[in-house]
C-alpha cells in the first residue's frame, strides 16, 4: 500500500467524523493488512502501541492532568487572579491584562491549555461581565490567552515532543519561558488597545478592585501566597536537579492536594473520588490517542515516509526562510484540524531531520511547534478552547473565533518572531 493511499484512508476517517485514535489505528494496521511481507504486522502495531505508552517521562502527564483538575476545584485560579487583580486593576485594562497573567501562571500548573480556559475561564468570565466589558471580547481573551498553558512550563506537548525527538524535556520547559512570557505580554498590549478604543467602566472596576484593597495586601497575598509558589515550586524542583519532570509532576499533585485540603479548605475528602474520576476520563483518550500515534508513526518509519518527504521538501524548498514559512503554514494547518497529541508524534520525527539540516536547534524547533499548535487551540474547525469558553457561556463557537482574530493574530506575529529570532527560545539554555 502506497503512502498516499494511507494519508487518502487517514484524512477520510477524519472527514466523517471517526475518532482520531481509532483513525490512526486503522491506518498503522492497513499496511501490514495489504502487503504480508511488510514488516508492520498487526502484533507489531500492538507492541508498538505497549511500547509507546510504556515510558517513564510520559507519567509526568497524567501527574500534571490530575494537579490542574484539583487546583481546578480547589479555586486555585481565584486567589491567582485577586493578586493580580490588586496590583493591576486600577490600570488600563488592568482587569483583562489580569486574566492574561492568571492564565500564564495557571498554565505553569496545568500544563493544559483546555484546563487553563476552563479553570480560569469559569470565575474570570463571569467577574467581566459584570464589571460592564463586551461578552465577546471577555470570552476571546480567556479563550486565547488559555494557550499559554502549552507553551509556559510544564507542558505536556513539550513533555510529547521529547518523546518524539529524544530532546531533554527540561530544556523543552526552560525554552518555553520567554516565548510564552512575550506572547503574554502582547496580549496585555491588545488589551490596553481595545479597553483604550471602546473604554471602560472605570467607576464598577474601581468598586471591585476597592473591595481587595479593603481586604489590605497581606491578605491578599496570604490568601494567593501558596498558589503563587505552585509552579515555583515545580519548575524550581526540575531546574534545580531535585526531581525529574515525572517526580516534579507528582510533587504537583500531592501540593495542590494538601494546599487545598488543608490550607484553603476549598476541598472535602468526598470530592477526591470524583476528582480522580475525572482526571481518568480527560486523560484515558489522550492515552489512547497517544499510544495510536507511536504506533503509526513507527508504521510510517517503516515506510521510510520521513526521508521521502524530507529529500523532496529540502530538494523544492532551498532557502533557509522560505522553507521555515512552508512548515509554519503547514503546522497552522494540521493544528486546525488535529490533536496536538497525535500532531506532535506523528509530524516530529518528520520535521525534525528537515530542519536540523538547515542548522535550526530542534530545541528552537519544539518551542515553534508547540506555538503554532497553540495557535490550533484557538481556530475553527478543532479549536478545543473555542468549544471549552464556549461551553461555558453558551456563544457560539464561529462567534467567539471571529472576536478572536486580532489576538490569533498577535499570536502569529509572535509565531514569526519566535521563528526567525531562536535567542527568544534559547537565551535562558545559553544558545
Amino acid at each position: 500500500m502506497s503512502v498516499g493511499v494511507v494519508f487518502i484512508i487517514f484524512a477520510i476517517c477524519l472527514l466523517i467524523a471517526v475518532p482520531i485514535s481509532i483513525s490512526l489505528g486503522i491506518v498503522a494496521v492497513l499496511p501490514g493488512l495489504f502487503d504480508p511481507s511488510f514488516t508492520a504486522s498487526g502484533s507489531f502495531v500492538i507492541r508498538s502501541m505497549l511500547g509507546g505508552i510504556d515510558s517513564f517521562p510520559l507519567l509526568a502527564v497524567p501527574m500534571f492532568v490530575l494537579a490542574g483538575i484539583i487546583m481546578a476545584h480547589g479555586q486555585i485560579s481565584k486567589k491567582l487572579f485577586d493578586i493580580f487583580a490588586y496590583f493591576l486593576g486600577n490600570l488600563t485594562a488592568g482587569i483583562p491584562c489580569a486574566v492574561v497573567v492568571t492564565c500564564l501562571f495557571y498554565g505553569a500548573i496545568s500544563g493544559s491549555a483546555p484546563a487553563t480556559v476552563a479553570a480560569v475561564g469559569s470565575m474570570t468570565i463571569p467577574f467581566l461581565l459584570e464589571l460592564g466589558y463586551e461578552k465577546k471580547f471577555s470570552i476571546a481573551i480567556v479563550a486565547v490567552a488559555g494557550g499559554l498553558g502549552v507553551i509556559i512550563p510544564p507542558s505536556i506537548p513539550f513533555i510529547m515532543f521529547a518523546m518524539a525527538s529524544g530532546e531533554s524535556v527540561s530544556n523543552l520547559f526552560i525554552a518555553g519561558i520567554v516565548p510564552g512570557l512575550l506572547i503574554g505580554f502582547l496580549l496585555m498590549a491588545y488589551c490596553v488597545y481595545y479597553c483604550k478604543r471602546h473604554g471602560e467602566d472605570k467607576e464598577k472596576i474601581k468598586t471591585k478592585v476597592q473591595e481587595l484593597h479593603e481586604a489590605g495586601f497581606m491578605k491578599v497575598f496570604k490568601d494567593g501566597f501558596l498558589a503563587l509558589l505552585s509552579p515555583v515550586i515545580i519548575l524550581g524542583c526540575i531546574y534545580s536537579g531535585i526531581a525529574s519532570p515525572t517526580e516534579a509532576a507528582v510533587i504537583s499533585v500531592f501540593y495542590a492536594l494538601i494546599i487545598s485540603l488543608f490550607v484553603y479548605k476549598t476541598l472535602k475528602w468526598k470530592d477526591i473520588w470524583h476528582i480522580f474520576v475525572e482526571a481518568v476520563h480527560t486523560y484515558a483518550p489522550i492515552l489512547f490517542i497517544l499510544a495510536a500515534a507511536v504506533a503509526f508513526s513507527r508504521v510510517l518509519t517503516l515506510m521510510q515516509v520521513p526521508q521521502t518527504i524530507s529529500a523532496w521538501i529540502l530538494s523544492h524548498f532551498t532557502n533557509k526562510v522560505v522553507l521555515l514559512l512552508v512548515i509554519n503554514a503547514f503546522l497552522l494547518v494540521v493544528g486546525m484540524v488535529m490533536d496536538t497529541t497525535p500532531a506532535i508524534l506523528i509530524l516530529s520525527p518528520i520535521l525534525v531531520p528537515i530542519v536540523t539540516q538547515v542548522g535550526m536547534n530542534p530545541i528552537h524547533f519544539g518551542v515553534m511547534m508547540v506555538v503554532n499548535l497553540a495557535i490550533g487551540f484557538v481556530t475553527p474547525p478543532i479549536g478545543v478552547n473555542l468549544f471549552v469558553a464556549s461551553s461555558l457561556t453558551e456563544v457560539p463557537v464561529m462567534d467567539i473565533a471571529r472576536k478572536a482574530m486580532p489576538m490569533i493574530g498577535i499570536f502569529l506575529i509572535a509565531l514569526l518572531l519566535i521563528t526567525f529570532v531562536p535567542q527568544i527560545s534559547l537565551c535562558l539554555l545559553g544558545g
